[in-house]
């Protein structure tokens, strides 16, 4: 078999291997990736998206692991996209979430694949959320993506996601950065972890009255207190996780949000391969002879991207 085939009962069977393969097709965007995306996709939309994000250091990973031990005391299979910040050397992932759920890591019913975030201001990258469709075709029940928590725009996330959950510490200043971030405002529900930290009730009545101020709607976000390290709270998420794709199931929003995902990933798609299409050799050469004119002020950019776009339509 050639080495970028990916043999698809073995994946639907969940073949650690040939999951781990897939995945890596799909991540190094290996000849092939697109034929596999294609023959997953009647396979996905099955599994339960949760998506875990926060302010570095909030126990994140270590909050995911434990979800993961709690899903396979269910019997749920868990698969985890853990996305870590590009090496500015190697361009890969550090690999830091590995080490940090060790626990799960020699479970058969749980995968955990580290991914490189590639640079997305959001923290997660479209490789993930592909991978996330492998693990998906593989029979997992649950899905859970962590995302970097780099603090800036967390919407890649909330639109990954079918819950989304928000994990916060209780230091003083955590919690208001991350509302000023928009985190508050992409949280199905927050988890303020490491609750055996002094301020910790201090910190969850700051939070709610911060929730006051959403625009209202037919969910409120609870607020829930953890120490992840420790296991305790975890069942506690895990009925928060619950109650919330139950709201969602009942009152529709659940498919409104899958066709919402949906609708972003072809446009994105689309976009991709007008990209492609428009940057020729002829245009970025074109571009390039236009640069010098600009700096110059004979000729605007404006003037430039008219004359590409032009270009564009009359070849």
């Amino acid at each position: 078999m050639p080495r970028n085939r990916v043999d698809l009962d073995r994946l639907y069977a969940g073949d650690r291997a040939v999951v781990a393969r897939a995945i890596s097709v799909v991540e190094n965007g290996e000849e092939g990736q697109e034929s596999v995306l294609r023959a997953i996709a009647e396979r996905t939309g099955r599994c339960y998206r949760v998506g875990i994000t926060g302010p570095p250091g909030a126990g994140k990973s270590t909050l995911a692991n434990k979800l993961a031990r709690h899903y396979r005391s269910t019997g749920q299979r868990v698969g985890i996209i853990a996305v870590d910040p590009t090496s500015p050397f190697t361009g890969g992932a550090l690999l830091g979430d590995r080490v940090r759920m060790s626990e799960v890591e020699l479970d058969e019913g749980v995968y955990i694949r580290s991914m490189a975030s590639r640079g997305s201001l959001g923290g997660l990258s479209r490789k993930a959320i592909e991978a996330a469709d492998v693990l998906d075709a593989a029979g997992n029940d649950v899905v859970i993506l962590e995302t970097v928590g780099v603090g800036q725009s967390e919407l890649d996330i909330a639109g990954a996601a079918d819950t989304t959950v928000v994990v916060l510490v209780p230091e003083s200043g955590d919690s208001v950065q991350a509302m000023k971030a928009g985190l508050m405002e992409i949280a199905d529900f927050i988890v303020v972890n490491k609750a055996d930290r002094a301020g910790a009730e201090q910190a969850v009545m700051a939070i709610q009255m911060v929730l006051h101020f959403r625009p209202a709607g037919t969910w409120v976000p609870a607020v829930a207190t953890a120490v992840a390290s420790e296991g305790k709270g975890v069942a506690e998420v895990a009925a928060h996780i619950r109650d919330h794709r139950a709201h969602l199931e009942q009152t529709g929003e659940l498919v409104e949000r899958r066709k919402r995902r949906l609708e972003r990933r072809i446009v994105d798609l689309v976009t991709d391969r007008q990209k492609v299409d428009f940057w020729t050799t002829e245009r970025k050469t074109l571009l390039m002879g236009r640069v010098e004119e600009v700096m110059g002020g004979r000729i605007s950019l404006y003037d430039v991207a008219d004359e590409l776009v032009e270009h564009y339509h009359s070849h």
